[in-house]
């Protein structure tokens, strides 16, 4: 749902007076604040999507123990040390 902030030019203003009340307006009726929040929102991702990442990280872990058995991996500690 959005608000439409309107304002009209009386005869004796000028475009500032104009511009001034328009911002005000707009800042009172809260748009600004309601975009800037979701506007880097992500969507939840859906339980397909979570299944089929979760497959894929359960294939690629099987793959790896399958190459550190066979010795063509190093098994390593699992995170990188701070620098």
């Amino acid at each position: 749902m959005s608000i439409n902030v309107e304002v009209t030019k009386t005869d004796n203003e000028n475009n500032l007076a104009v511009l001034r009340r328009f911002t005000k307006r707009v800042q009172g009726s809260g748009v600004l604040p309601r975009v800037r929040s979701i506007r880097y929102a992500v969507r939840k991702p859906s339980e397909y999507v979570k299944k089929k990442k979760t497959l894929k990280v359960l294939a690629r872990r099987k793959e790896v123990n399958a190459l550190i058995k066979l010795g063509k991996m190093q098994e390593t500690n699992g995170r990188k040390p701070k620098r």
